[in-house]
C-alpha cells in the first residue's frame, strides 16, 4: 500500500457532454476545417474544452478554464495525455482567433451539418429568430477587421443603456437544434437581416431541398415578400401595423369563426394578395388571449384616466382670450385620449384693473378671459371598438395548397416556434452559462465565443433529443424533480441527477486504475440509453 497513490476527480454530467462531442466527431471535424500547426492543443480540443466549461454550470469565466479542469478527468473528457495546465487563456485565445479567421458561421454550419448527418436528422422546416447580448465597456475591432460593431441598438433584454451584439439563429422545426448562426452589429434590425440570412443559408443547401421558414413578423416586409417567395415557402405572423391586417382583425367576428382543431382556438381563412404575392391569411382567435389582453386594456384605460385628470387640472388653470380658443384647446385634449371623452363647459371671467373695492353693477370690466371645465368619462364606443381586436392575430403563408398546409398545420407550426429557437435563446442566456465569459474585449473573440455558445446549444439539444428518443423506443421513463416518472426529461435535470459522480484514480507501482464512484442504477440506465461514446466516458477510460 505504500506504493499506491489515490486521486479523486469530479466527473458529474461532463461525461454526457464529452460523449456527445465524441459521437458527432467535434474535435475531428473542427481540426479538418482549421489546421492547428505545431500547437500542443488543437483547435478542436480547445473548442471541446470550452464547451465543457460552458456547460459545467459553475459560472467560471474562460480565463479560469485551467482551474475548472484542475479537478476534472481531462483525459477522459478530451484526450489522453492532455493536462488542465495546457488549457490556459493563451491556448483558448488563439483558438478563438483561429475560429474568427476561418469564419464562425461557416465553421458552425459544417459542424452542425456533420452532426445531423451522423444522427440521420433531416429537416423540412426551420425557425428563424434573433436576440441580443449586452456588454459593458469599449470594444474596438482590429484595424481593417470585418468584425461586428458592438454598439447600442434595440435591446430584447430591455437594456437600451448597454452596447450589444445581435445573434440570429436558424433551428430545425420542433427542436432546439441550431443549424445556422450569424453574429451582427448591435444596431442591426430583423427586417433587414432575415431575408439576407435566408439567402446565405440557401446558398449552402444541397440541390433539391425545399426549405420552409417559420419566423415572427419581422420577416413579413412588403419589399421582401416577392423575392422571398421565389426562393422559399414561409409562415409568419402578419404585423398588426399593416392597414389591411388591422381592418381584418377588427371586422372578423369570433362568433362567425370556425372552431379550430386545437381546443380554445377559432380561425377564419382568407385569400389575400399583398406585396405582389398571393397568400393565405389565417385569423386566429383565443378566448384566453382575449381575457389576457382585456386585462391589459383595462390597465391602459385606468392609466389614461389618471393622466387625463392631471391634464384637465392643468388646462382648467389656464385662461384664454376667446371662447373659441378655450373650446378648441379642450377639444384637442379630448382627441388625445384613446378611451375617454368629456363634457366641455366654457365660462367667462371678468377682470377689473386699477380699481379698489367691489365693482358696481354697471361697471364695465377692463378685460374678459375664458376658462374651461371638463367632466371626464369613459367613451363606451371607443372601448367597444378597441375590444374588437382583442384575442386575435394573423398568420400568413405563401403555401397556397391547403392540403399540403392545412389550417391546423399552419397554427401548429407557428405555435411550435417558442419551443424551438426561443428555447435555444433561453439556454444561451442562462445566468450560469458563460455569464462571466463576456469579459473579452475584442469583437473578433466575442464573435467566436458566441459561436462556442451555439455549439454548446447544439450538443445539449442533440443529447436531450437522443435521450428522449431512447426512452420512447424502450418504453422507459426516469423520475423528475418530484419523483414522477416522465418520458421527456430536460437534460438540465439529468445533469443535476449526475452531480456527485467522481473518478477515483488509483496509482500503483506499475499501473493506474480508475473507479467511478457513486453510480446508481438510474445513472447506469441513462448512460446506457445515451450510447457507446457516453459509456466510454464513464466505464471505459480512453
Amino acid at each position: 500500500m505504500e506504493n499506491t497513490g489515490y486521486e479523486s476527480q469530479e466527473l458529474a454530467h461532463l461525461g454526457i457532454i464529452a460523449g456527445i462531442c465524441f459521437e458527432i466527431e467535434l474535435i475531428k471535424e473542427i481540426d479538418s476545417i482549421i489546421e492547428s500547426g505545431e500547437r500542443g492543443v488543437t483547435i478542436g480540443e480547445a473548442v471541446q474544452a470550452m464547451i465543457l466549461n460552458a456547460m459545467g454550470f459553475v459560472n467560471k469565466p474562460l480565463y479560469l478554464t485551467p482551474q475548472f479542469f484542475a479537478n476534472k478527468p481531462v483525459e477522459n473528457l478530451i484526450r489522453v495525455g492532455l493536462t488542465a495546465e495546457e488549457l490556459n487563456d493563451d491556448t483558448l485565445g488563439r483558438a478563438l482567433d483561429a475560429l474568427y479567421a476561418k469564419g464562425v458561421t461557416e465553421v458552425f454550419a459544417k459542424v452542425a451539418s456533420h452532426a445531423c448527418s451522423i444522427y440521420g436528422i433531416e429537416h423540412a422546416a426551420y425557425h428563424l429568430d434573433s436576440t441580443s447580448f449586452a456588454f459593458e465597456g469599449e470594444y474596438n475591432p482590429e484595424e481593417n477587421s470585418q468584425a461586428i460593431k458592438i454598439v447600442r441598438g434595440y435591446s430584447r433584454d430591455y437594456r437600451p443603456d448597454l452596447k450589444q451584439a445581435v445573434l440570429s439563429l436558424i433551428c430545425s422545426y420542433k427542436t432546439a437544434i441550431p443549424m445556422w448562426m450569424e453574429v451582427h452589429d448591435g444596431n442591426e434590425v430583423d427586417k433587414v437581416l432575415f431575408p439576407q440570412i435566408i439567402n446565405r443559408y440557401l446558398e449552402q443547401m444541397q440541390q433539391g431541398e425545399e426549405p420552409y421558414f417559420i419566423a415572427d413578423s419581422a420577416l413579413y416586409v412588403e419589399a421582401n415578400l416577392a423575392r422571398l417567395s421565389e426562393q422559399v415557402l414561409w409562415l409568419t405572423r402578419v404585423p398588426e401595423t399593416i392597414g389591411l391586417a388591422k381592418k381584418l382583425v377588427i371586422q372578423t367576428d369570433p362568433q362567425a369563426m370556425e372552431d379550430a382543431d386545437d381546443a380554445g382556438y377559432k380561425w377564419q381563412e382568407f385569400g389575400i394578395r399583398y406585396g405582389g404575392v398571393n397568400q393565405r391569411w389565417l385569423v386566429i382567435y383565443t378566448q384566453s388571449g382575449y381575457e389576457r389582453e382585456e386585462k391589459s386594456l383595462l390597465k391602459r384605460i385606468a392609466k389614461e384616466a389618471e393622466a387625463a385628470h392631471k391634464q384637465i387640472l392643468h388646462l382648467q388653470a389656464k385662461r384664454f382670450f376667446s371662447d373659441l380658443g378655450a373650446r378648441l384647446a379642450a377639444e384637442e385634449l379630448e382627441q388625445s385620449w384613446a378611451y375617454h371623452t368629456c363634457v366641455i363647459t366654457v365660462e367667462s371671467v371678468r377682470h377689473y384693473r386699477n380699481r379698489r373695492g367691489r365693482p358696481g353693477v354697471d361697471t364695465q370690466p377692463t378685460e374678459v378671459t375664458y376658462k374651461v371645465k371638463l367632466l371626464l368619462s369613459q367613451a363606451p364606443g371607443k372601448i367597444a371598438f378597441a375590444k374588437k381586436s382583442l384575442g386575435k392575430y394573423i398568420i400568413a403563408t405563401n403555401q397556397l395548397d391547403g392540403e399540403k398546409m392545412p389550417c391546423s398545420k399552419m397554427l401548429g407550426n407557428y405555435k411550435d416556434q417558442p419551443a424551438s429557437v426561443e428555447r435555444g435563446f433561453r439556454f444561451l442566456k442562462d445566468p450560469m452559462f458563460f455569464a462571466s465569459g463576456m469579459f473579452l474585449k475584442k469583437p473578433e473573440r466575442i464573435m467566436a465565443l458566441i459561436m462556442i455558445m451555439c455549439l454548446s446549444l447544439l450538443v445539449y439539444s442533440l443529447a436531450e433529443r437522443k435521450l428522449r428518443r431512447a426512452l420512447a423506443d424502450n418504453d422507459e421513463t426516469i423520475p423528475n424533480q418530484v419523483g414522477k416518472p416522465v418520458p421527456n426529461p430536460t437534460l438540465r435535470w439529468v445533469f443535476q441527477i449526475f452531480q456527485g459522480i467522481h473518478v477515483l484514480i488509483i496509482k500503483e507501482l506499475n499501473a493506474t486504475r480508475q473507479l467511478i464512484l457513486n453510480l446508481t442504477p438510474l445513472h447506469r440506465r441513462i448512460i446506457r440509453l445515451l450510447g457507446v461514446e457516453v459509456e466510454k466516458c464513464y466505464f471505459y477510460p480512453r
